[in-house]
């Protein structure tokens, strides 16, 4: 049979798509723009059908109609890495979160540690010879591609064909949904004053030729504005925004001085606008692998003068990183953050970069600390952080004592909160 037969052999609909699943099977779902939402609705639609199903996967976006309240004893999530969509429902004790690193994630399932039963995923169509790509997110997608007893596809006229190590073929799934959707996209804010002098002191840590990990949001758009005089960067990330996009149209990012696949931009997911999905749709720059590659700490230092940058919640004052909770209260996940930390500090001229803005909430609240909150949990060890980043100035900690390190983040917190910094320290006999 070819795979063109195979293919139409296997077209149903979203109801009959999941109507394989049963009681107690657990599921891996892709998430971030790949977020299935036609098979999650048509999943969410067999609630009276369905007992203790397991939902694993990392972020999803948009609304999630498995994680209500009223599903509860029918799904359950088991997130490995919070977001908006399951936040609350953690948080309330109707599900579970995996504290992990991003690049361990794929061999919890080759493992078989997570066996999985389904997996649900956001694929492009497929090419001459049958193979659909991973689109915009690879992450575990492959993994739970190979392992899962059922895979079952949303195939999107609308999904990139992502190149890299990101393909699956016709014949290794078993249902298929056609649909035609545009895929979600992130809505950019003007970068702040306080993220521009972050981004501006970052930027003069980093040299040409060096290679870059940056994430989401206002700080690496203001890192990436404020690099315009510099010259054949690199990138090897999870994440490409439209950032990145950009840069590379300014020519400032083209990975010729790259010492790890050269002149290519290594990702696992990839969000922003639908002008970015369309740049990196069939585009040979850019190369999409599973986390356990993209993000493994000896990758990421094969890179030369690698640099990333990474955000906390709150920072205490002997460099401890809070990045996944506030006190108790679940709010995201390890992510790549301490491989991309680690992997940087082992690359020949590496840089490791914690950047957040001074304080929260319109300046009550510093988020550098006498103490993290109750609670809350250590993402990256004092031992790992080498430069905190604020809009006061740049803390270099690596090698330092405790009062030397003390010093140097209260130098960078907002000055109001200073005076207390300082007392809490004496009375730890930090400071004299």
């Amino acid at each position: 049979m070819s795979w063109v037969d195979d293919y139409k052999k296997k077209l149903v609909t979203a109801e009959d798509a999941v109507s394989v699943i049963q009681s107690s099977d657990r599921i891996y779902i892709s998430g971030n723009a790949a977020t299935p939402y036609a098979l999650m609705n048509a999943l969410a639609s067999r609630k009276d059908d369905l007992e203790d199903v397991e939902l694993t996967h990392v972020l999803l976006l948009g609304e999630d109609p498995l994680s209500r309240p009223e599903m509860e004893g029918h799904f359950r999530h088991n997130s490995l890495f919070v977001g908006p969509a399951d936040r609350k429902a953690i948080n309330e004790g109707r599900a579970d979160y995996i504290p992990i690193f991003l690049h361990q994630i794929p061999g919890l399932m080759y493992s078989d540690q997570m066996p999985l039963d389904v997996a649900m995923l956001h694929l492009s169509p497929p090419d001459e010879h049958g193979f659909m790509s991973f689109g915009v997110e690879i992450l575990a997608s492959k993994a739970a591609a190979e392992k899962a007893k059922v895979v079952i596809a949303q195939v999107n006229e609308e999904m990139p064909r992502v190149l890299g190590d990101s393909f699956i073929h016709v014949s290794r799934v078993h249902k298929i949904v056609e649909i035609s959707e545009e895929l979600p996209q992130l809505e950019r804010s003007p970068f702040t004053e306080v993220e521009r002098k972050i981004g501006h002191s970052i930027a003069e840590l980093i040299e040409d030729g060096s290679t870059l990990q940056l994430g989401i949001g206002g700080i690496p758009d203001a890192v990436l504005s404020a690099l315009k005089e510099r010259r054949d960067l690199g990138i090897h990330t999870e994440m490409v925004s439209d950032g990145v996009m950009e840069a590379i149209e300014a020519g400032i990012i083209t990975g010729a001085r790259k010492t790890f696949h050269p002149h290519k931009v290594i990702l696992t997911f990839i969000l922003g606008s639908k002008k970015l999905y369309d740049f990196v749709d069939n585009n040979p720059v850019f190369e999409a692998h599973p986390t356990d590659y993209t993000n493994h700490p000896f990758n990421v230092s094969r890179n030369e003068n690698m640099v990333a940058v990474n955000s906390a919640i709150e920072v205490d004052i002997t460099g401890q990183v809070c990045s996944d909770s506030i006190g108790t209260y679940i709010y995201s996940g390890f992510g790549g953050q301490v491989d991309f930390i680690r992997g940087a500090a082992h690359s020949k001229g590496g840089k490791p970069i914690i950047a957040l803005p001074s304080t929260a909430k319109n300046d009550e609240i510093s988020r550098i600390v006498p103490f993290l909150k109750k609670g809350a949990g250590v993402v990256t060890t004092r031992a790992d952080v080498m430069y905190v980043v604020t809009e006061y100035g740049v803390a270099y900690l690596h090698g330092k004592n405790l009062k030397e390190r003390t010093v140097a983040l209260i130098n960078i917190a907002h000055p109001k909160f200073r005076p207390d910094l300082i007392k809490e320290a004496k009375g730890r006999f930090l400071l004299r």
